[in-house]
């Protein structure tokens, strides 16, 4: 190895590189965009800050982020300031971050409108899910800073207009890092006021960082969690927390809050005597109607003349009674013509007069029997009358009267062709009247020019 040649080890080269980047960058700003954000389970927050042409890995510890009041986002444009330091373990340079700004909303601004988008997206922030404010209350629980102005305003407005009401004051911190746990425990102590009606949360004016105790998420959830209604009374009128939008009812000051909560009592008693006066005219005008009714009826026919009534009574009933009359002789002649009916069924029914009717009948049976049979018998003699005449007319006899003969071989054939017979053979003519024998001497069929 030559003596010129100065070799270094990788933790050697890694330290030189070290000292001398860190030593050249202490502290540094930085512009970019967050990107690859990652949030693990030990607090620290590990990014990417980049711009067109290049990036740096960045890191935001644990005890760094209570100092961040928003929440980093991918995407988001922002300036950062820290220092540089190299990583030896695996030769990467990094920027630990001591503060972190958001460019174009301030940093508070933002971490406002990112709470906010987030508890109006889970409702807290619905009109539904706002409590009317009790109309009379007893018990005042007023949550704020015992030494400043809010508390004296309020006081004084509750004492001018209702002395007697009974408040729970539940000191806080207003401002700074442990005043949002003092108001979410005050709420939780609150809850164990026996007769609770209503609650003031506020405190005076004062800028953003002032008035941030009351844009933490936990004061926030404990307002709404509380279980009577709340009032929220921050900072002036024009100023708006996150807890104005989560209470039942915002004020814009603290001693608008306690004339809000209480009524004058001044104007309660001239209320309660206006309803008095009101009520004792009411009644006045309500017995006077009743007094005329009353004068009215006893006015009517029924009271100056009672014995009209019985009277119509008794027309009534003699109306009845005559109509009872007349029903009950209507309903006799019915059963007696019922009973008049019933006889002559009954007397038709009767053994005697049945075989007396049975007789009539059956002569009448007979007479009837007696004329069919006889109409019966002409139809018969008429029908064979004209048969015998149709078999008159059929009959061969009747041919034979007009002048024709019947011609039968010995075997008893009758003779309709000539070829039926040979010369020699005996037959017999039949007459109208009479038989001739004769025996055939020739024959000869039929000429046509010989009929007749």
């Amino acid at each position: 190895m030559s003596p010129e040649r100065a070799v270094l080890t990788v933790s050697e080269l890694t330290g030189r590189i070290k000292a001398h980047l860190e030593d050249g960058f202490p502290t540094v700003w930085v512009q970019g965009e967050i990107s690859n954000l990652r949030l693990p389970s030990s607090g620290h927050v590990y990014f990417t800050l980049k711009d067109e042409s290049a990036q740096i890995r960045a890191v935001l510890f644990r005890s760094r982020t209570r100092h961040v009041r928003f929440r980093p986002e991918d995407g988001m444009q922002v300036l950062a300031f820290g220092g540089l330091e190299i990583y030896a373990a695996r030769g990467e340079y990094q920027m630990v971050v001591e503060l972190l700004e958001p460019q174009g909303l301030g940093a508070l601004q933002l971490a406002f409108e990112q709470l906010k988008k987030r508890l109006q997206a889970e409702g807290l922030f619905e009109a539904g899910r706002k409590r009317p404010l009790p109309a009379f209350p007893r018990v005042i629980g007023v949550v704020t800073s015992p030494t400043g102005a809010a508390i004296r305003d309020i006081l004084h407005v509750i004492g001018r207009r209702f002395a007697d009401l009974r408040i729970v004051v539940c000191p806080v911190r207003v401002q700074g890092d442990g005043a949002p746990a003092d108001i979410v425990e005050a709420l939780r102590c609150l809850r164990q006021v026996a007769g609770l009606d209503v609650v003031i949360v506020g405190r005076g004016g004062g800028s953003i960082e002032d008035l941030w105790a009351f844009n933490d998420e936990r004061v926030a959830r404990a307002i709404a969690a509380c279980p009577v209604p709340v009032v929220s009374a921050v900072g002036h009128e024009t100023d708006f927390t996150i807890a104005d939008f989560v209470a039942d009812l915002r004020a814009p000051t603290p001693s608008a809050a306690a004339e809000l909560v209480v009524r004058e009592k001044l104007a309660v008693l001239r209320a309660v005597v206006e309803l008095n006066a009101r009520l004792r005219q009411a009644m006045a005008m309500h017995i006077e109607r009743h007094r005329e009714r009353v004068d009215a009826l006893a006015r009517r026919r029924v009271f100056t003349d009672p014995a009209r009534a019985l009277r119509d009574h008794h027309r009534r009933v003699d109306e009845l009674r005559a109509r009872l009359a007349a029903a009950a002789r209507g309903r006799r002649r019915e059963l007696a013509h019922r009973a008049e009916l019933a006889t002559n069924a009954l007397s038709s029914l009767h053994p005697l007069a049945r075989i007396s009717h049975g007789r009539a009948v059956l002569g009448q049976l007979r007479g009837r029997l007696t004329a069919a049979a006889s109409h019966r018998a002409k139809i018969a003699e008429h029908r064979f009358a004209a048969a015998v005449g149709q078999l008159q007319s059929l009959s061969p006899l009747a041919v034979l009267g007009r002048g024709y003969s019947l011609t039968r071989l010995s075997s008893g054939v009758v003779v309709r062709r000539a070829a039926q017979a040979a010369p020699g053979d005996a037959i017999e003519i039949l007459l109208g009247e009479g038989a001739l024998g004769a025996r055939v001497t020739e024959v000869q069929e039929r000429d046509e020019r010989h009929q007749v």
